[in-house]
């Protein structure tokens, strides 16, 4: 585990996506640390469950905001339930990938995808980017994915989104060093998460066997104290990155999830 200095980056943070995967995982480290942790995702109970879980394993409090990201005002109701927090972290992790040929998938499913894994990390990072430049101290970490390193096959949006998320993030890295924040946009590669149980992929379809999500959060959390702009996780996914040419990846990429979506019937609900 990293250790992250709750002075800086508490007393509260918050983490999306949270009720599962890498989101969980954040909350569980951050309450490690000693922060307090805001839990946002669809499903309350299970939020209130994991939060319970948290306080009583490292006596941190917690808050659960049951919200959907991809609804537009959902600002509004994060906005009323952290008013009255000390917020020095905003972990921006939910999100989700409609798979399939995109000329099949409905416009509406689109354009839902597109208010969860761009929209949100924009109104997030806006609104609680004030509040974090008024303290002088604090920090961001949005989560990209490699698959935004370039376009992917079969998951076309959610690439596109992710490199979004991840030319947000270099460019706000500079802007944010200047008000003493830190600024770090990590892309996690295949990770043994429900989000890739959910995908078909299967680690004999991947280079590399699946990083787990203890591995990925606490390298992420090393980047944001280090205030790197840009954090790959896992050292083979670094490599494979540095070695094989653009141009060659978003064939082999769309190779990969073409076999897990052969095993599954392709679905698009966000798991946060």
């Amino acid at each position: 585990m990293t250790h992250i200095d709750k002075n800086k980056f508490g007393p509260w943070a918050v983490v999306t996506g949270a009720s599962s995967g890498i989101g969980e995982e954040f909350a569980r480290q951050l309450a490690a640390n000693g922060l307090n942790v805001v839990l946002l995702a669809r499903r309350l109970p299970l939020l209130e469950e994991i939060g319970r879980g948290l306080a009583k394993e490292f006596g941190v409090e917690y808050r659960a905001v049951g919200v959907d990201l991809s609804d537009e005002d959902f600002l509004e109701t994060l906005e009323e339930a952290t008013r009255d927090l000390d917020v020095g972290l905003v972990v921006s992790n939910a999100g989700a990938t409609v798979y399939g040929n995109f000329l099949t998938i409905e416009r509406a499913s689109l354009h839902r995808s597109l208010r969860l894994n761009v929209t949100a990390h924009l109104n997030l990072v806006h609104h609680y980017g004030r509040g974090l430049a008024k303290r002088g101290r604090g920090g961001v970490i949005l989560v990209s994915s490699m698959a935004g390193l370039q376009g992917t096959p079969y998951m076309t949006d959610y690439a596109a989104a992710k490199a979004y998320v991840l030319s947000l993030g270099e460019a706000l890295h500079v802007e944010f060093q200047k008000l003493g924040l830190n600024m770090t946009v990590l892309l996690p590669g295949p990770t043994d998460t429900p989000m890739m149980a959910n995908s078909g992929t299967d680690p004999s379809d991947t280079p590399m066997k699946f990083m787990s999500a203890q591995e990925c959060v606490a390298e992420g959390l090393a980047a944001l104290n280090a205030n790197r702009a840009t954090h790959i996780a896992g050292r083979l996914n670094r490599i494979m990155i540095a070695l094989i040419p653009r141009s060659v990846r978003p064939k082999m990429m769309g190779a990969m999830v073409a076999k897990g979506l052969a095993r599954i019937k392709p679905q698009a609900e966000p798991l946060g």
